[in-house]
């Protein structure tokens, strides 16, 4: 009987289910997309397997394992924790003599991988959406990448895959971190590994041009029998890697990385899933509160409250089912557009490709479904007890809950705020997202406080509105009187304006405070010097740069990631190589000790050093980029940091341990003229005179954010819209009594314009209030200042942006509903 009951009122009040369908339709696409976006990066795999051809493979360690035993007196207590390298330590060159000559290996090749860029007078040549990767010509049968056209690279020749569009005959320049050299293009291979461009240059040539010592990994063909009889004959040597395993032993700067985006589609998914329930549970309960006059009379008819409850949550689950058909394949679309950006970006690899999973889709459709119904449960408690002789009244009202409930939850809410503010480092990696939790917390603050914190703004912003005349003191004094339907509508505006200030906000201090320490570190430079035509210049390179007549200081900067142990979890940190002659070239804001990059020192960040106890003279241990195990001196502690990096090694440490190993930049200190001396020396370098300015692609993180806010701020518009249209249909019978008592239209717009204004008032008051606190607290983590935004013109567009937009939404419902002169009052009696 209910069941049949929801149907119907479905099916013949569809006008009054719009806003809800809508809403849920929005929550579950988002739901769906960012659900996609997090589990295909989840359960992305390594990449191309460019060892599919051999039976297993030899390498040395590709990360970093620490495991800490705890004795807790019962038991003992084993963790294991481990962080990926960015690089690969060369095997001992006899490892291949050791690998032939066990008893069932029947081949083996060394093969050497190292990262190069290519040009051809100057234009990079690079193939889509990989990096370029050289190996051995003996490496090429692997995979295999077997030859199109042309012939086995000689000396001075290369060999390139077809994806790079160059010609055999062709002059390419390869460089990489032993230097730059012209080779001639001796062939064209076939070839498929994603993610990867592949470039062979002759056997006898890749100690020259890698710098390796040995391989980097030896491909295995073996009998039965073999596997195990080689395991057992290098024991703890190195590692060999069988089946799908086999993709490990290759360069891990040839795999694609997905630490960073697991970090950025979690948080996508925190904004996306916290704004959908927030708002869902708002229009739900809105929804629910609109038909007080309905479920009245549905009591005076003998329904129980129980039944009530029933007839309200079967209705909310059709809707939502309803809603999700559409909004599944919605989701999908969301998911794929969003990962095409962060492709573009740079945030995620370039072969990332969104996975489509039955069961995220489903668990989407599922969360709609549970908040739906719970909203409704919640709103439906306080509704379902109206009583029976309500339905004869003209104003219906559900019995309020008491203030103590709700000041208790706010007090707990807003000291989880307070907590994660004040105790959290939101200056460290997770700053961002530390902001976001607490800007949510005290949302939901706001939301439990609503009718107390909203009745009394209201009042205090109420008078203002009385300058309107008449019309504008009634507008005051329905909003006084009604501050239940003011909440529904002005915590989704305080909601769209708080999140998406606080992520933009706290991303512009992040990029100010950011180039406001690389304008200090590069201030004593004239000129700071990049390839133009590769990621980097070889160290020599640089040496010889730096020695030009006219250059009085210098610093060269490679970088690099280190791994740290933080008791017992290993974790990488970002980190430069660091060259210096002469003056001063560059200023890392020394604050204790000195930055002096001799063999065996280390210079360390403020920060890290906080975190850490680290103190000049301690001698840490530390993991470089291809694993290499070392202990060094920390020599001074630097404040410049952001942007640069948490660690200073000696340059010759990083260019010797980094498969990189070139110079990101390179500061020179000299006279006016210097700029034009390394350009007219060397055409390819670019010098530029402002070494203060930010890298080119230091954007990118920032359009990353921005990206994010972009979704936010179109899911929370719409459902704005949306939850302003509920409230203002659902008034049309208090619009009819108006009209009856002989108000116009036009008095009607203003009282409703006088409404709205005091409405989205309250909601920016709220929002400001709320990202004022996170915002500032955020900011005074990065440097000790405290702001409330970094660029003035962009708090105040989106100020103005966000007001305008509730006026607009909360203008139009109304246009249409008193346009139709409809008078229910009337038809009712007739």
């Amino acid at each position: 009987m209910i069941g049949r009951l929801a149907s119907a009122s479905v099916r013949h009040r569809r006008g009054s289910f719009v806003g809800t369908l809508l809403t849920a339709f929005l929550a579950v696409a988002l739901i769906a997309g960012s659900g996609l976006l997090l589990w295909s990066v989840l359960t992305a795999g390594p990449g191309g397997d460019r060892f599919a051809a051999v039976d297993a493979v030899v390498a040395g360690d590709r990360s970093v394992v620490l495991t800490t035993t705890t004795d807790k007196g019962d038991k003992v207590k084993t963790k294991t924790k481990d962080e990926r390298l960015t690089g690969a330590q060369p095997l001992p060159a006899e490892t291949v003599d050791t690998v032939t000559g066990t008893p069932g290996v029947r081949d083996a090749v060394a093969d050497h991988a190292f990262p190069v860029s290519l040009d051809v007078d100057g234009t990079p040549l690079r193939a889509p959406d990989a990096v370029t990767v050289a190996h051995g010509w003996s490496s090429a049968a692997l995979t295999p990448y077997p030859l199109r056209d042309g012939a086995a690279p000689k000396a001075g020749e290369v060999v390139l895959q077809r994806e790079f569009g160059a010609r055999v005959g062709q002059t390419v320049r390869l460089t990489s971190r032993t230097g730059a050299v012209e080779l001639r293009v001796a062939g064209i291979v076939e070839g498929d590994v994603p993610g990867q461009g592949a470039v062979f240059v002759v056997d006898g040539q890749v100690g020259e041009l890698s710098g390796l010592t040995g391989p980097t990994a030896v491909a295995v063909r073996a009998d039965a029998g073999g596997i195990d009889a080689l395991r057992a004959r290098l024991g703890d040597a190195a590692n060999v890697h069988t089946g799908a395993d086999r993709v490990t032993g290759d360069l891990p700067g040839a795999m694609p990385d997905y630490i960073g985006a697991i970090s950025i589609f979690g948080f996508v998914l925190g904004i996306t899933g916290f704004a959908a329930v927030f708002v869902l549970t708002g229009t739900v309960s809105l929804g629910v509160r609109q038909r007080l006059r309905e479920l009245a009379l549905l009591r005076t008819a003998g329904a129980t409250p129980a039944q009530l409850r029933r007839l309200l949550r079967l209705e909310v689950v059709l809707v939502t089912l309803a809603a999700s058909v559409p909004a599944v394949p919605a989701g999908i679309l969301v998911a794929e557009l969003v990962a095409a950006r962060f492709r573009d970006l740079g945030a995620v690899p370039p072969q990332f490709t969104v996975s489509l999973n039955p069961l995220v889709l489903v668990a989407a459709v599922a969360v709609g479904l549970a908040v739906t119904v719970l909203a409704t449960g919640i709103a439906a408690r306080r509704a379902v007890r109206i009583a029976p002789t309500q339905a004869l009244r003209e104003t219906v009202t559900a019995s309020g809950a008491g203030w103590l409930p709700r000041v208790v939850v706010a007090a707990v809410l807003v000291a989880g705020a307070v907590a994660v503010l004040s105790l959290v480092p939101l200056g460290g990696p997770f700053g961002m997202g530390m902001g976001f939790v607490s800007c949510s917390l005290l949302l939901c603050a706001v939301a439990a406080l609503g009718p107390i914190v909203v009745g009394a703004l209201t009042t205090l912003l109420s008078p203002l509105a009385a300058l309107g005349g008449v019309l504008g003191r009634v507008a005051g004094a329905m909003t006084r009187a009604e501050s239940r339907r003011v909440v529904g509508v002005a915590v989704p505006l305080t909601l769209m304006f708080a999140i998406n200030a606080t992520m933009l906000l706290n991303g512009d201090i992040l990029t100010e405070v950011t180039a406001g320490q690389q304008a200090a570190r590069g201030a004593p430079a004239t000129v700071r010097v990049a390839a133009t035509n590769a990621p980097g210049l070889p160290l020599d390179t640089a040496g010889e740069v730096a020695a030009l007549p006219g250059v009085t200081g210098s610093a060269a900067t490679l970088g690099t990631r280190v791994v740290v142990d933080l008791g017992g979890k290993p974790e990488d940190y970002p980190a430069q190589g660091l060259r210096v002659t002469g003056e001063r070239a560059l200023d890392l804001g020394v604050t204790s000790g000195e930055v002096d990059p001799r063999d065996g020192t280390v210079a360390v960040s403020e920060p890290l050093a906080a975190d850490l106890g680290w103190r000049v003279g301690d001698r840490p241990v530390f993991w470089l980029a291809d694993g290499t195990r070392t202990e060094l001196t920390v020599t001074g502690v630097y404040a410049h940091w952001r942007g640069f990096g948490d660690l200073v090694l000696p340059a010759g440490l990083v260019a010797a341990h980094d498969p990189g190993g070139l110079v990101s930049a390179l500061y020179l200190r000299g006279g006016p003229e210097l700029a034009a001396s390394v350009t007219d020396r060397w055409p390819a370098l670019a010098a530029a005179t402002d070494p203060g300015a930010a890298p080119p692609d230091a954007a990118n993180q920032q359009a990353a954010w921005e990206l994010m806010v972009v979704i936010s701020l179109g899911f929370t518009a719409i459902a704005v819209v949306n939850t302003f249209a509920v409230a203002t249909g659902a008034r049309r019978r208090e619009f009819a009594d108006l009209r009856l008592a002989g108000a116009t239209p036009r008095q009607l717009h203003r009282m409703l314009t006088g409404e709205t204004v005091i409405t989205v008032a309250v909601a920016l008051v709220l929002g400001c209030v709320i990202s004022g606190a996170v915002v500032g607290t955020f900011s005074v983590a990065q440097d000790g200042t405290w702001r409330l935004f970094a660029e003035p013109l962009r708090y105040l567009t989106m100020v103005g942006g966000v007001a305008l937009l509730g006026l607009v939404a909360g203008a139009v419902p109304a246009r249409l509903v008193v346009r139709r002169r409809a008078l229910p009052l009337v038809e009712e009696v007739g």
